[in-house]
């Protein structure tokens, strides 16, 4: 099972330091300027709430199903876009039922005096894989309001719901 990120909308002041530290994690330079602002999850407003809205992890992902290339895998119990082979057609962003896969253009620095070269790549929340301290947005959000769910944690949320149930004490219910 996937681990995921979920967000508490009640904390969620919009401040946007998630979508900043997703982008400084994600950045060659850990430096952001205009150009190179590509957070991969997205904060959404509106009159009534404020949260960011990022990649679900999907068990059965239709974005990987739907990748012609076969650059969209799962790795460390999360869903994975492997860059060297998308080929930036987009079919992903298509696939995807929560919208949280975009494909921008990439800039890299040639190793001689050649311009730099761009592509397309996909690019989504990869739950900043490789960083030893999770994910950047869990970890620079001022008001806790983004935690990562583990399959372990669901199964236990899971098992209170159903003690929960058992017992008649969900929704005011008196069984």
């Amino acid at each position: 099972m996937n681990q995921f990120i979920v967000v508490d909308s009640t904390q969620c002041i919009g401040c946007r330091t998630c979508e900043i530290a997703c982008a400084t994690a994600h950045s060659p330079e850990r430096t952001v300027s205009p150009a190179t602002f590509s957070p991969r999850l997205k904060v959404v407003k509106t009159a009534m709430i404020t949260m960011p809205v990022l990649c679900r992890q999907c068990e059965n992902a239709p974005c990987a199903n739907a990748c012609p290339a076969g650059a969209i895998v799962y790795q460390q119990n999360s869903v994975q876009v492997r860059q060297s082979l998308c080929i930036g057609c987009k079919a992903c962003t298509l696939a995807c039922p929560f919208g949280m896969i975009s494909v921008s253009i990439i800039g890299t620095a040639v190793a001689d005096t050649r311009p730099a070269a761009h592509y397309a790549t996909a690019l989504k929340c990869d739950m900043c894989s490789g960083r030893s301290q999770g994910p950047a947005c869990v970890e620079m959000c001022p008001t806790g309001a983004l935690n990562v769910m583990r399959p372990e944690m669901l199964e236990h949320n899971q098992q209170q719901k159903q003690r929960r149930v058992a017992s008649g004490i969900i929704s005011g219910l008196n069984i």
